[in-house]
């Protein structure tokens, strides 16, 4: 079997770790790994398949010729990648990434391969990764848009801290702690009455409390009132879809839940599909459990997700307030099919379809 040379840039970080890992449990044909990062990060080692990789700096002066790198996993932030994945793609390394910065670029695919893997080409050397939380939606949404097309969508996200990173995991953990100092577990009614927000110490990256908390609000908002994470979901869902005029509307919220987004999806179809329809449909759908036996409270919990390289879906029943409507619960680990692993299943994609 052929062997690739493969980067993983910001490998430090929380998506990038998982990268690493990622290619090693799905035994990716790598020859050499070459580890990138920031210069606060060089010099730090990571395990691949028993072997200590040093973290190198991530510089412009990296020597690279087109059989230095084959695939390019960038994990770094939009800036990052704007200012560095086109210097990968014109040395001939596909670079797969898994900031905003190319996603809605009309030239740049947005992959996801249970997806739309049609789009990917040999003349395209940036290909984006869509964002987590739009991820798992069209994973589940397309193969029932194959059978009865959607018309809208109304979904609302309950997303996990480790979607803004490492800090905000901290921030949850050290929340919650003092929260429950302020709880008397003989009479927890009572004391709750009496419960004061967490002071912040200087740990506080979100921009609430988010112990014992949920808040409202992922990225920055927009003139309109939505989020910038929002429209994403609104934008890339059509884009990979290949709906331009798909009705889209997301409410985005932070949970105190350490890893997995859930998602409370509700489809207005353009024509009658029962629940018992959806289910048989998504029980075939590559890389989708079905968890759906409400009498034995089985339902896709984040808890149970975490880990987990496959989106479950559940809580399928109809929404009777329109002709033919049908209301999903979804839930993925973000760190995973809505970062690293998806990154991952494009490379591959990329080899099964001999472009690589």
């Amino acid at each position: 079997m052929k062997k690739y040379n493969v980067a993983v840039v910001g490998a430090t970080g929380a998506v990038g770790q998982e990268m690493v890992r990622t290619l090693e449990r799905r035994n990716f044909p790598v020859r050499s790994l070459f580890l990138l990062a920031s210069s606060r990060s060089a010099g730090r080692t990571l395990k691949f398949k028993d072997h200590d990789i040093r973290v190198n700096e991530l510089t412009k002066t990296l020597n690279i010729t087109p059989d230095t790198l084959h695939v390019v996993l960038m994990s770094a932030g939009a800036s990052i990648s704007k200012e560095y994945a086109p210097l990968f793609a014109q040395k001939g390394s596909f670079v797969i990434d898994n900031s905003s910065a190319w996603r809605m670029e009309q030239d740049i695919p947005l992959v996801v391969p249970e997806v739309n893997p049609q789009v990917l080409g040999r003349n395209t050397r940036i290909i984006a990764n869509p964002n987590c939380s739009t991820i798992q939606m069209v994973q589940v949404l397309k193969p029932l848009h194959d059978v009865a097309k959607i018309k809208r969508v109304v979904v609302s996200t309950y997303q996990s801290v480790s979607g803004w990173g490492r800090e905000a995991m901290e921030q949850v953990y050290w929340e919650s702690q003092e929260m429950l100092k302020q709880l008397d577990p003989e009479n927890i009614i009572a004391s709750s009455q009496d419960i004061k927000p967490v002071e912040d110490t200087g740990g506080r990256v979100l921009s609430h409390q988010i112990g014992f908390n949920v808040i409202p609000h992922i990225d920055k908002f927009l003139p309109t009132g939505y989020t910038k994470e929002e429209m994403k979901m609104v934008h890339e869902t059509r884009k990979i879809l290949g709906e331009d005029s798909l009705g889209v509307s997301a409410t985005c919220v932070r949970v105190p839940v350490l890893r997995g987004h859930a998602e409370s999806v509700n489809v207005e179809f353009a024509k009658k599909i029962s629940p018992e329809k959806a289910r048989e449909i998504l029980s075939r759908a590559k890389g989708v459990i079905l968890e759906d036996d409400p009498e034995k409270e089985m339902y896709p919990l984040p808890l149970k997700a975490s880990g987990r390289e496959e989106t479950f879906v559940g809580r399928i029943r109809r929404d009777d307030t329109v002709e033919h409507g049908l209301n999903l619960w979804i839930v993925s680990d973000n760190l995973l099919k809505g970062a690293a692993l998806n990154a991952v299943q494009i490379a591959e994609e990329l080899i099964q379809k001999k472009i690589l």
